[in-house]
């Protein structure tokens, strides 16, 4: 479990990141819609491991070939936002999360569930 300050820290590094993918030129990340859904660093803060979540998934492989090109630009802004001893190295993760919890709602509303139209008697609860 991270200490309060690393928690304190990945938050702040999820919230730059987000704010920086959208800022970030290149095509290949452009092109989708990409989040940030969890950043995890290490206690000496030399590496980050950051989950992102990409919306079209047969774009991912190369959403992430433009994250990796992008790493150096993103951890210098990443510099220049945080006050840091260290920034730390950024590496990437997919999360598929997001995915697996459409694809269960996808599933649930697919269901055929009767609905229940008569109310519930609540008459015996008064005494």
């Amino acid at each position: 479990m991270p200490s309060n300050r690393i928690g304190r820290i990945n938050e702040e590094i999820q919230r730059e990141l987000s704010d920086l993918l959208r800022t970030l030129k290149d095509p290949r990340v452009q092109k989708t819609l990409v989040s940030v859904t969890r950043v995890e660093t290490t206690t000496d803060l030399h590496y980050a491991k950051v989950w992102i979540s990409v919306y079209d998934k047969e774009k991912s492989k190369e959403v992430f070939k433009g994250l990796k090109a992008a790493g150096g630009f993103l951890r210098r802004e990443l510099a220049n936002r945080l006050s840091l001893r260290y920034t730390p190295e950024l590496v990437w993760e997919e999360d598929h999360s997001i995915t697996y919890g459409a694809r269960i709602l996808d599933i649930l509303s697919k269901l055929d569930i009767p609905e229940d139209d008569e109310p519930a008697d609540d008459e015996g609860l008064d005494e």
